[in-house]
């Protein structure tokens, strides 16, 4: 899922001064998920930027609201409807759903409240881990499952640098496992080490963010 986390509220209140009424809007699905953009962070956001306009001397009304997604156009729409008398938006969601959200709306500023961070999965209660680099491109299957793209580095693809750390851990760092060790260990399981031998294809990067606003079209959808 996307995860991010939420912008310093000190960043927030300087974004938001001058502004007269406000709609912190929320995002109830991936920044839900990692405790950033759900309702419960709006309702716990709104309070404290009200207090810290006031503190600078701006007196603002709060208004909230927070849809399914704000990155699919039908759950958009919903904000209309709270709209009314609002000279910005703070959105919750991550980098997508500000953007959709600016692109429906384009006539009232739209402020992000997150920084977004990675594609990752929840590894326990308060914790990710970033497992997918997006690079449209992809080799999981040539290395059991495991990215070297997202969780090396050095984004590494024929096999661990020099500097490996006692331990499997990374040389950058040391609190990190060294993904090719465990691709290693994983290959070891499966009796196919010899695959790991085999040099890697050179990467297409055509599809990664170097080239630009990547796009995926599935004709079959279209119609």
């Amino acid at each position: 899922m996307i995860i991010g986390e939420w912008k310093p509220v000190a960043e927030l209140v300087e974004t938001l001064r001058g502004r007269k009424k406000v709609l912190v809007a929320g995002c109830a699905t991936c920044v839900a998920e990692c405790a950033a953009g759900g309702e419960r962070e709006v309702e716990t956001l709104a309070p404290l930027l009200r207090m810290g306009l006031k503190k600078k001397g701006h007196d603002v009304e709060i208004v909230t609201h927070t849809i399914e997604r704000q990155c699919e156009w039908e759950f958009v729409e919903e904000l209309e409807k709270v709209l009314g008398g609002v000279d910005a938006v703070l959105s919750l969601a991550c980098g997508i759903g500000v953007q959709a959200v600016a692109e429906r709306f384009q006539d009232v500023p739209i402020y992000p409240g997150v920084n977004t961070t990675a594609l990752a999965i929840r590894e326990e209660p308060g914790l990710w881990t970033a497992r997918c680099a997006a690079c449209g491109d992809c080799v999981l299957g040539e290395t059991f499952g495991l990215c070297p793209i997202a969780r090396c580095a050095k984004s590494l693809l024929n096999g661990p640098c020099g500097g490996t750390h006692e331990g499997g851990k990374c040389e950058v760092n040391h609190d990190n496992d060294c993904v090719w060790c465990l691709i290693y260990e994983r290959a070891k399981a499966r009796g196919a080490v010899d695959s790991l031998i085999e040099v890697k294809r050179s990467k297409g990067w055509s599809s990664s963010s170097h080239g630009g606003q990547k796009r995926m079209l599935r004709e079959d959808l279209r119609s």
